[in-house]
């Protein structure tokens, strides 16, 4: 790692190390992250604070968080930091096979669904590429935390970010066990979904997920009561096939267990297309090979 220039000035590598402590939170994650002692690390972020006159970081025996100087600066340098690094990585792409690093942000259902049928082609088309796919059903930063892109469910995403949409669009169903339904009634309409046993799903940081219906040009958010709430559309389904209520599911996640009769679905005319996922990244950064790579895969998805 470069120390400080003579100058007084910082150099890129010590103000990319000052990025990694901060984000990490930590000293010793960060010198893994840079292959340096940890002890190394903190004598050049030293540097960097008597260069420019201040403290960039709080330091405890157990935590590392940036002061306010070092929020402000962490908040200018990251998306420079990263511009920097799409543009070398680009440009040693240049005529040749796409290779380094890269990293997805992808909640987990998108990644069963839309990215696990194209890894197999991907690395035969990128075989130098590392692809790293982190599922989380978070809202992130993905500039902010190292990611290349990300997937999310419908458009909603910063204005400065590029979104494509990906096929299919999924479909939510509301499915039970044919047990169930024979046992408490098959509900006809919506507002019925009160008198059942609903399996809820929670979204990190935020309530039980409102069922959502359509018909017609009529539109309905149902808020739904029962005796679970999960975060993992895994444990949504097995709870549905265990008979303990309706589940509100990707229409991707069931066609099995609705084809072998395990589960039977309800509602099917107040359940539309969804808008679907998409795949969205940085308008500020260089695109990497790899990722136009990917973007042409799930383009030509059917």
């Amino acid at each position: 790692m470069k120390n400080l220039s003579e100058t007084g000035e910082t150099s890129l590598d010590a103000l990319a190390a000052f990025v990694q402590v901060a984000q990490q939170r930590s000293f010793s994650k960060a010198a893994r992250q840079l292959g340096v002692t940890p002890s190394a690390l903190s004598h050049s972020l030293r540097q960097v604070e008597e260069a420019l006159g201040t403290r960039l970081l709080n330091r405890t025996t157990r935590s590392v968080t940036p002061t306010e100087a070092g929020q402000l600066l962490l908040e200018r340098l990251s998306p420079a930091l990263q511009d920097i690094h799409g543009a070398l990585r680009e440009v040693r792409e240049l005529g040749g096979t796409p290779s380094g690093t890269l990293r997805l942000n992808v909640p987990r259902q998108a990644a069963r669904l839309v990215l696990a049928p194209l890894l197999a082609a991907f690395h035969a088309r990128c075989p130098k590429v590392l692809l790293e796919i982190v599922t989380d059903d978070r809202m992130v930063d993905i500039v902010q935390d190292g990611f290349d892109a990300g997937i999310r469910f419908g458009a909603r995403v910063a204005a400065d970010m590029v979104a494509l949409p990906l096929r299919p669009a999924p479909r939510f169903l509301v499915v039970a066990t044919p047990a169930y339904l024979d046992l408490h009634g098959r509900p006809k309409h919506p507002r019925d979904l009160a008198a059942h046993a609903c399996i809820n799903r929670r979204f990190p940081g935020s309530a039980p997920y409102a069922w959502e219906f359509a018909k017609r040009g009529q539109s309905l958010e149902v808020p739904v009561s029962g005796p679970l709430t999960l975060d993992d559309d895994q444990l949504v389904l097995q709870a549905a096939l265990d008979g303990m209520g309706l589940a509100y599911v990707y229409d991707g996640m069931v066609g099995e267990a609705l084809s072998s009769g395990r589960l039977e679905c309800v509602l099917q005319d107040w359940c539309p297309q969804t808008e679907g996922f998409y795949l969205y990244y940085s308008s500020r950064r260089h695109v990497p090979a790899a990722l136009r790579e990917l973007i042409r895969l799930l383009q030509a998805a059917p």
